[in-house]
């Protein structure tokens, strides 16, 4: 076929078509004009260019069987059967109508039926590489790495520049639990195609998953040796010498990486990472900041700068940056407890809260969230807002603490009676934690020895 663009049929169909024309086409010009449309993915014009020929060659077989990929597109399985039981007859030695069929099961989710069509199919010896590819592809759907990977080694042998292939084989042996077959298999295939890059990339990965870093490095090296403009590559190299704790020399790769990188954000990024592993957290700074500019929505730099500038007693900026990293990325709940932390720090109590909403939402199940979010009401001086969040935050623990805070609740309300039955439940539950409760809470104080007599008392009637 012709190339997309200067595709002279296809310019003539398309004239005819804008100008309510009828010119004459044969079969064959007809497929190359679907087969155009096909390969592009426009379905429509694919079918305007199926029905067009059907009426110029009602009886040709190959159109149709355009038409029946152009309805397994469209997921119209019903009109597909139709025209797959017209066919049937006079098409099962046509692999383009075999594929269509096997394509048909595998998308009503029936591998079986698929795979037979498909090995019918090879009889005919005839696009093999691609006919394996499909079986093997049936077989993943099936759960069966096993005969997927026969499969996937019949396409490599019919097309050794298969990467598709090549990659499946990997993925199948690591599933099937064979890293020592797997290996052997990558070694003699290079043996054979020492400048394949996908088997390089695989090589490196292999070694990288197993954690022999050095290993990794040198399958990324011989890549990077046919071809220096892999970006990925160095991403991946840079992480084994991080694994290895090799910081400065993972800096070198990322700043490699940088020459050839059109969005820098993430490289920036990750030297800043490293400088921090380094103990350097003026240049890690300054990294982020280079991040930063390349894209001011990237809210992991802007996280790290808030860490940093914590660690240098930078409080207000280790705030502002913590603020903007969590307003860009609301749902991430670590990034809620540290912005709840620093606005606590720095005594703004209030807008913590909405911060500690929030984990006690997406996270019920943690005690301290319930904890703090009660205990920054209390300060506030919200106590009937902190007793409806204490007896929610009762109903899941158990705890001793969030009844002293009820009780405490309860006593700065004037309401005694309900105060002296929370601290005693308190002092059932924990009556270690007393003292620190007591520092906590001065309203208690007082209720305290009352309430350890009624709890004495209890005990030695029991």
């Amino acid at each position: 076929m012709e190339e997309y663009f200067g595709n002279e049929l296809v310019k003539k169909f398309e004239e005819m078509m804008e100008n309510n024309d009828e010119f004459y086409f044969d079969t064959e010009e007809l497929e190359d004009i679907i087969v155009y449309y096909l390969e592009l993915g426009d379905f429509n014009y694919a079918d305007t260019a199926v029905n067009y020929g059907l009426k110029l060659h009602p009886n040709s077989l190959d159109i149709k069987i355009k038409k029946l990929e152009i309805l397994l597109e469209w997921e119209d399985y019903n009109t597909a059967k139709e025209l797959i039981d017209e066919l049937k007859g006079s098409s099962m030695e046509n692999t383009d109508f075999l594929v269509c069929y096997a394509k048909y099961y595998s998308n009503l989710g029936n591998p079986r039926k698929s795979i037979d069509i498909c090995k019918k199919a090879l009889e005919l010896k005839e696009e093999e590489n691609f006919l394996h590819n499909f079986i093997a592809d049936e077989y993943v759907n099936l759960g069966d790495p096993f005969n997927a990977l026969k499969h996937y080694r019949k396409a490599l042998k019919e097309d050794p520049t298969d990467d598709y292939a090549l990659e499946n084989c990997m993925v199948c042996f690591s599933d099937l639990n064979k890293s020592d077959e797997a290996i052997a298999f990558l070694n003699e295939y290079l043996d054979e195609y020492a400048y394949s890059e996908i088997a390089w990339f695989e090589y490196g990965q292999f070694y990288f998953n197993r954690k022999n870093y050095d290993e990794a490095i040198k399958g990324y090296d011989y890549l990077l040796a046919i071809n220096s403009s892999s970006v990925g590559v160095y991403a991946n190299k840079a992480a084994c010498y991080e694994a290895l704790g090799d910081y400065k020399k993972a800096i070198s790769v990322y700043e490699e990486m940088l020459e050839l990188e059109y969005t820098k954000a993430f490289t920036f990024y990750k030297i800043g990472l490293c400088y921090k592993a380094l103990k350097q957290p003026i240049v890690a700074l300054n990294a982020f900041q280079k991040s930063l500019r390349e894209d001011p929505q990237f809210y992991l730099a802007m996280m790290e700068q808030s860490y940093i500038y914590e660690e240098m007693g930078g409080m207000t900026e280790a705030l502002h940056f913590a603020r903007e990293a969590t307003h860009l990325n609301e749902n991430n709940l670590d990034y809620q407890k540290r912005l709840a932390f620093l606005f606590i720090d720095a005594g703004k109590f209030e807008e913590s809260l909405t911060c500690l909403k929030k984990l006690v939402d997406a996270e019920p199940s943690r005690f301290y969230n319930w904890y703090a979010y009660s205990e920054v009401l209390m300060l506030l001086g919200e106590y009937e807002e902190a007793i409806l969040v204490l007896n929610k935050a009762v109903k899941t623990h158990h705890r001793a603490e969030l009844y002293y805070q009820l009780s405490n609740c309860y006593f700065n309300l004037k309401d005694q009676e309900k105060g002296k039955e929370v601290l005693l439940q308190a002092l059932e539950l924990d009556p270690s934690l007393v003292s620190d409760m007591q520092k906590k809470y001065p309203f208690i104080k007082d209720e305290v020895k009352k309430a350890k007599a009624r709890v004495k008392k209890k005990n030695s009637e029991g």
